[in-house]
């Protein structure tokens, strides 16, 4: 989201309640057996194919000799491969992005470097300084015959004007506008409340970007040093974060583009080679996961509950917009009951004032039941990442709300490993220390007004 583009209005909401309310989508009931799982051995992707149960055995076991001790392997694995369906994936490279001039840096180095086609996938796309140097970028790869398809969010981009996408357009790039807002330019069936969040770019079949970062000037500056968090026009700088990543991994996150191209019936694309062969890139094991609205349940919702069910030391999220459904206060409370060292980095400012009341709301609940909650300080914290055990992380586009959970197509990457997961710490602390700890009574002295706010705003946090 973005200054400009308040998530859901309150307007638009109610035309949402007044067309769909008698369709709403729950989540799923969570109930991981971690027993049954204990002692299954998931089986890995390598860049020739699947790998053998001893290969895979040997390649997890490395992953867990390396790291603190704790059974989140044998407890947590073989049920995530069961839910989610798509492989872990060995032999990758991943690079962790943390706020946009990086991201950016990276994301023009390989668009430049592009040959065969460039896949991209984005909620925001603005027409600003960021926004045209990514539109003259792709312009000119298409010019030089690099075939250039770009899936946008109509919502997302509702304030950019037509004239932005001509060129585009005019060079030869395919566009498919997700979900039109006009029910009239609708290819299948027309659900305002459904978006695309994903930020997913894909360079000849072999480079994925995901996270966070949408296409905006927001993202200009960089937010741990002093300087940039006050720009000149007085603005915040934004935190977030993203991966870079090369290896096997790459073609599942390509399957995903693909798919949500032809769900929403885009026109044929130019035959490209999508699927090269991919080599081992590095030694990083990946799950790529992708969750659609029209999907019975939420891929990363479910996935990230059995991840925190299974958490025996410590479980620190990082997260942009947090309204918390029933089944993941409950996950987070009876994980501190077992004695798991639980930390949430929230924003202490934010562009949706709806969703951070409605979350605000449940940290009295959270407090009282031993969560440690951090308001980061001068940005508008973006991030979405979690870090359990040091060794299962997560970052991608979801957010720790219904929106994200029912409504949105997402897209997520799981990274396993001590030695990542000690990069994500790393980022996790500097965060921390940028930001101001939470009492239980401080909260509880909080004005009637702030309280009355999040009341408000708790009414609307199915549609957020």
């Amino acid at each position: 989201m973005s200054r400009s583009h308040p998530r859901l209005t309150v307007g638009v909401a109610l035309v949402i309640t007044a067309f769909g309310m008698g369709a709403c989508s729950i989540l799923p009931t969570v109930n991981p057996d971690l027993a049954r799982t204990r002692g299954a051995v998931p089986q890995l992707q390598g860049s020739r194919g699947p790998l053998s149960p001893a290969q895979s055995k040997a390649v997890l076991d490395r992953l867990q000799a390396s790291g603190v001790a704790t059974d989140i392997f044998d407890r947590h694995l073989a049920l995530e491969e069961a839910l989610v369906g798509t492989p872990l994936s060995a032999g990758n490279e991943v690079v962790l992005l943390q706020d946009g001039p990086a991201t950016y840096r990276a994301m023009f180095a390989s668009i430049a470097a592009a040959k065969d086609h460039i896949n991209m996938e984005t909620y925001l796309l603005e027409d600003d300084e960021v926004g045209q140097r990514f539109a003259r970028a792709l312009v000119g790869k298409q010019q030089q015959g690099v075939q250039v398809n770009l899936i946008r969010d109509s919502a997302g981009t509702f304030a950019t004007p037509a004239a932005f996408f001509k060129p585009l357009i005019d060079s030869g790039v395919k566009i498919l506008e997700y979900n039109p807002i006009n029910p009239l330019l609708a290819r299948k069936g027309w659900e305002l409340n459904q978006r695309d969040h994903r930020k997913l770019l894909i360079v000849d079949g072999r480079t994925a970007f995901l996270g966070g970062i949408n296409i905006s000037s927001v993202y200009s500056g960089g937010s741990f040093s002093q300087r940039s968090k006050v720009p000149s026009d007085g603005s915040l700088a934004w935190r977030d974060t993203d991966l870079q990543l090369q290896g096997p991994v790459v073609a599942e996150f390509q399957k995903l583009f693909l798919e949500t191209w032809a769900s929403q019936k885009g026109d044929p694309l130019p035959a490209k080679k999508f699927f090269p062969p991919l080599e081992v890139a590095g030694k990083q094991v990946v799950r790529a996961v992708g969750s659609s609205p029209d999907d019975p349940y939420s891929l990363i919702y479910v996935t990230l509950l059995s991840a925190i069910a299974s958490a025996e030391t410590t479980i620190h999220l990082t997260n942009a917009y947090f309204v918390p459904d029933p089944q993941l206060i409950a996950a987070l409370k009876a994980a501190v009951q077992r004695g798991v060292d639980v930390k949430l980095i929230l924003p202490s400012q934010t562009d949706s004032w709806l969703t951070f009341y409605a979350g605000r709301g449940y940290y009295e609940e959270l407090l009282t039941a031993g969560v440690k909650i951090y308001e980061r300080q001068g940005v508008i914290l973006h991030s979405k990442t979690a870090l359990i055990d040091g060794v299962w992380a997560t970052i991608g586009s979801t957010n720790l709300d219904w929106r994200s959970f029912l409504h949105n197509r997402e897209i997520n990457a799981v990274v396993l490993g001590v030695e990542f997961g000690a990069q994500v710490q790393s980022m996790f602390d500097k965060d921390l220390a940028q930001s101001d700890k939470l009492t239980l009574a401080q909260w509880t002295r909080r004005p009637v007004d702030v309280r009355v706010k999040e009341l408000f705003a708790s009414v609307w946090q199915y549609w957020l």
